[in-house]
């Protein structure tokens, strides 16, 4: 039952849209002739992202709240009911140490409820609204670490490759729907805020503006798992390749 997504003439709702991958995202589909719908958590980057793209909607929401979460499905809802993209795009990623014990874990928020709950919760929420639409999907942005952990990211690690199973089951259940599941893997991008502050380039970076143009093209040629630079290869690797990679980046 499912149906090609156009990637023009939609309304794209992304959260974390205000910085960073979310806001590459929101200009590349606005540049395609599609309404874009951001929200994030500080009021000043949501007036930062509309000054830079004057067509866009944005509402504040801290997604980690589930109140929150409640929130912005009414207001799209109410507000954009032709809302029919979904980009599950927030994310947070930090440091724990575990031979600390509980001192790094509970010294800043939750990426658990972030980069995990939030997007499990907002498809439940979002996904009957979708259902109804001719042509729907749910875009879930995860990583390469989802594959190949990092170990100094333990936890967002972990969450990411949570989301990439979690996306794998709502694909299936949503099979016999219009609502597509697309799963977007990028590497370390540079131009983003994970932790709070812009990550320094790499060698084997992108640029959040590259990960949005084949984020667009991958969904355009109905790809479900978009690879994205160095990630693309981990997500076909056998578990030895798998292994290697992981002794070569944890040293």
């Amino acid at each position: 039952m499912w149906t090609t997504v156009r990637i023009s003439n939609n309304t794209v709702l992304i959260t974390g849209g205000a910085t960073g991958i979310g806001f590459a995202l929101a200009e590349k589909f606005t540049s395609l002739g599609n309404k874009v719908v951001i929200c994030g958590r500080r009021e000043n980057k949501l007036s930062e992202a509309k000054a830079k793209l004057p067509g866009i909607e944005a509402i504040r929401c801290n997604i980690a709240n589930s109140g929150d979460r409640e929130m912005l499905y009414d207001r799209i809802s109410a507000e954009f009911p032709e809302t029919n993209l979904l980009v599950n795009n927030a994310g947070i990623q930090r440091r724990i140490d575990f031979t600390k014990g509980m001192e790094d874990l509970l010294n800043n928020e939750d990426e658990i409820d972030i980069n995990l709950k939030a997007q499990v919760h907002l498809s439940a929420l979002f996904v009957p609204f979708l259902m109804k639409k001719e042509s729907a999907a749910i875009i879930n942005v995860s990583s390469g670490l989802g594959f190949v952990p990092l170990s100094m990211f333990p936890v967002y690690s972990a969450t990411k490759a949570a989301l990439h199973s979690f996306s794998i089951s709502l694909r299936h259940q949503l099979r016999n729907t219009r609502v597509k599941v697309f799963e977007i893997v990028p590497p370390t991008v540079h131009d983003t805020e994970l932790k709070g502050n812009p990550i320094e380039k790499a060698d084997w970076s992108l640029s959040a503006k590259e990960v949005a143009d084949a984020t667009l093209n991958g969904i355009e040629s109905d790809s479900y798992e978009i690879g994205i630079g160095a990630s693309s290869a981990w997500l076909s690797a056998s578990k030895d390749e798998r292994d290697k990679i992981f002794s070569s980046i944890n040293h």
